[in-house]
């Protein structure tokens, strides 16, 4: 079987022209790593960059690599229509038996749609319902974000959903859907070390900080924790645009409480990174009011952390029978606090057996196999599909 995935190459998103390999986001990645391990399955990423740059022919022996010049009218400001293009020129090249567009924050599930091939979607944000809840302005990125999703979500032969939240929120406007969760990459399944934790509480909270990530909200937290007496330290890691007002205000908030080393702001963390992060912390909190799935969330599990998480989106489908995991209410910021405290005070125990069943469900190969049996399913359905894809022409 031979696939065109369709996913955002890193490097453009991060301006980091000069890289020589490609690097793509933690759950394409994951999935990537999966396929890796299928020989009798060729796949070909397709991205677009708005610069050219030096790549490898393949990423994997059985993955090639095709990075597309589009230059920067070709972007949103035009609806992608330069990425449409270019990728559908391409694919007209490789001549995939499936399309699979990686995501409708961008081009790809558009690219999908428009290739004149049978086309998958998976979902990873839910850019209609994130554009409704936070309310974005009409004519703004992430509105026309939305617009954009509804208008590929009808037109693809079918739609991945990696929760039942997200299952919940597409089934209106696709044609046929599966609920198929997001892989978790390999090395958060790796052994842990032999050597145990300090004696010092650690807590991180993972995510670019952002008004739906609620890190001032979890500053607060820790405020109270410290005006109660307990001795811990919050490790905030994600990318901060410092121009952003949230981002602007959590920096500023914190500057008194790294000083007193009760909470502290280490920057994005590439996937090791975090894992060596995780092993030297005893808890996680992620209280974000929007999760399509929890991608991180599930990674920290992996690591056996223990979990205070918000009862929200995908979340409990991950969170459901984990050793550790205790969910709350999104406004319940009294009984996050007072859970916490409950936990240092009992010595802060990890969730001992959480990573043992995120790998029965998250392990990449496993997740890359049911890709492959839908891949199959959408085949032998492609006959009453070849009239839309005329159409689409």
């Amino acid at each position: 079987m031979k696939v065109a995935f369709l996913t955002t190459d890193n490097r453009d998103q991060l301006k980091d022209y000069t890289a020589a390999n490609p690097c793509f986001g933690p759950a394409p990645e994951a999935l990537l790593e999966g396929f890796a391990l299928l020989p009798d399955v060729e796949v070909h990423v397709v991205s677009c960059a708005r610069q050219k740059m030096t790549s490898p022919e393949k990423v994997a022996p059985n993955i090639f690599f095709h990075c597309l010049h589009v230059p920067k009218i070709g972007w949103m400001r035009t609806l992608f229509q330069g990425c449409v293009r270019a990728v559908r020129t391409k694919l007209k090249e490789i001549q995939p038996d499936i399309v699979h567009g990686q995501g409708t924050e961008g081009h790809n599930a558009l690219a999908a749609i428009c290739s004149c091939f049978p086309n998958v979607v998976t979902i990873h944000g839910n850019m209609a319902d994130l554009a409704r809840q936070f309310q974005e302005p009409v004519g703004s990125y992430n509105w026309l974000a939305g617009k954009l999703e509804t208008f590929a979500l009808k037109r693809t032969c079918g739609v991945l959903c990696n929760s039942a939240f997200t299952e919940q929120l597409v089934k209106p406007r696709a044609r046929r859907t599966w609920r198929v969760p997001n892989a978790l990459r390999g090395i958060f399944f790796a052994a842990p070390p032999t050597t145990g934790l300090a004696g010092r509480c650690t807590l991180v909270s993972i995510g670019v900080i952002a008004v739906r990530k609620r890190q001032l909200e979890l500053l607060d937290v820790a405020n109270e924790l410290r005006r109660q007496g307990f001795d811990f330290e919050f490790k905030f890691a994600g990318e901060a645009c410092a121009t952003n007002a949230y981002v602007s205000a959590f920096l500023e908030r914190i500057k008194p409480l790294e000083r007193e080393g009760i909470a502290r702001y280490i920057g994005p963390r590439p996937g090791s990174e975090l894992v060596q992060l995780f092993d030297q912390s005893a808890g996680m909190v992620h209280f974000s009011p929007a999760e399509s799935f929890g991608l991180a969330v599930a990674e920290g599990l992996a690591r056996d952390l223990k979990l205070f998480t918000a009862r929200v989106g995908g979340v409990p489908d991950i969170a459901a029978s984990v050793p550790g995991a205790e969910l709350f209410d999104m406004g319940d910021w009294p009984g996050l606090t007072s859970a916490i405290a409950r936990w240092i005070r009992s010595g802060f125990p990890r969730a001992c057996g959480a990573g043992k069943v995120m790998r029965a469900r998250y392990e990449p190969e496993h997740i890359a196999l049911q890709h492959i049996e839908i891949y199959r399913e959408v085949l032998g359905r492609a006959g009453p599909a070849s009239g839309d894809r005329r159409a689409m022409r």
